[in-house]
């Protein structure tokens, strides 16, 4: 609080009206949508209760979800999501960018967190402790990051960030073998954590830089709705690629020598849940190479645009998209 008080400026405020119906149209799409995804391998997708089935519900959701962006563009007052946010090119590209962040990020975990806990036989406090280098490196290299993103194209800094990022969780996802030496692992996920520094930041800043200051609020909700909603859809489409490397890697294995009742993987079956495991994990990286080829199309900021001579020998105004 005191830091607040100390350092945050005081900005102008404005008046905001409340759009009921967006918030309805809203919170139950999403809901129908997310909590169908969530729970399709659950029901495997099929009935979840009575008349009340996955399909049904993933189809209400995206119905109700277009109706909620048919009535932004037609409420007369304040919408919840003013649309003209997208005609930003900076914006719409750091939305796409960050959703396929979040799904990394959320569906890297999960076979991660399986292999050392299952594979290697680790505790969830020491399989934490394996990410911590991970952790570490991005801390210790956001500052450097927080300091190039006024200075360096975005498109080049978050390009290096992804395009690195992914690069180190292809390599993790290789090293996901019962005998791999630990500290390789730790290495590349250090790395992972290194370029992750430049993608954060630049994501983030470049989403709200070219934002009026009453459209601020707005602009940081959708953001982080999106980047929810990758994570939503990373978590989903693990789960069915995991059940799909199980049962392909893992038919009649599973019951042998102790597996399922607590007690360490027999050697062979650990090798087969070790590599569902390791090809699962290469679709985070995947998905993540769709957000740098998004992040291509990233307009440089007005301060880093370079001004253009005009015919009598003065300097005109800088041309947008440079």
């Amino acid at each position: 609080f005191a830091l607040v008080m100390r350092f945050v400026p005081r900005l102008e405020t404005h008046s905001h009206s409340f759009d009921l119906i967006g918030v309805g149209l809203s919170a139950v799409g999403l809901f129908c949508f997310v909590f169908g995804l969530q729970e399709a391998e659950t029901f495997h997708w099929g009935t979840i209760w009575g008349p009340v089935s996955v399909p049904l519900l993933l189809g209400l959701g995206l119905v109700l979800l277009g109706v909620f962006v048919w009535w932004q563009s037609r409420i007369r007052t304040e919408p919840l999501v003013p649309l003209g946010l997208f005609r930003d090119r900076n914006f719409s590209v750091s939305n796409v960018a960050i959703s396929a962040v979040g799904f990394t990020i959320t569906s890297m975990i999960v076979p991660f967190m399986l292999f050392l806990q299952v594979v290697r036989g680790m505790t969830p406090t020491q399989a934490a402790l394996v990410t911590a280098p991970q952790s570490i490196a991005g801390a210790v290299l956001a500052p450097v990051a927080g300091r190039l993103v006024d200075r360096v194209h975005p498109r080049t800094l978050a390009g290096i960030g992804i395009a690195g990022m992914a690069a180190a969780l292809a390599v993790v996802s290789r090293l996901m073998t019962p005998s791999t030496p630990l500290w390789q692992i730790m290495t590349a996920l250090a790395v992972a954590g290194c370029f992750s520094s430049f993608v954060w930041g630049p994501l983030s800043t470049s989403a709200n830089r070219n934002l009026p200051p009453q459209l601020a609020g707005a602009g940081a909700g959708v953001y982080n709705t999106t980047r929810q909603m990758g994570s939503v859809l990373g978590s989903a489409a693990i789960a069915a690629l995991l059940a799909n490397r199980f049962a392909a890697h893992l038919t009649g294995a599973a019951g042998a020598g102790g597996a399922g009742r607590g007690g360490p993987l027999p050697p062979p079956v650990a090798e087969k849940f070790a590599q569902a495991l390791s090809e699962a994990a290469v679709l985070p990286p995947a998905v993540l190479m769709l957000g740098w080829l998004a992040v291509l199309w990233y307009e440089a900021p007005h301060h880093l645009r370079r001004p253009v001579p005009v015919p009598d020998g003065t300097v005109g105004g800088p041309p947008a998209g440079r």
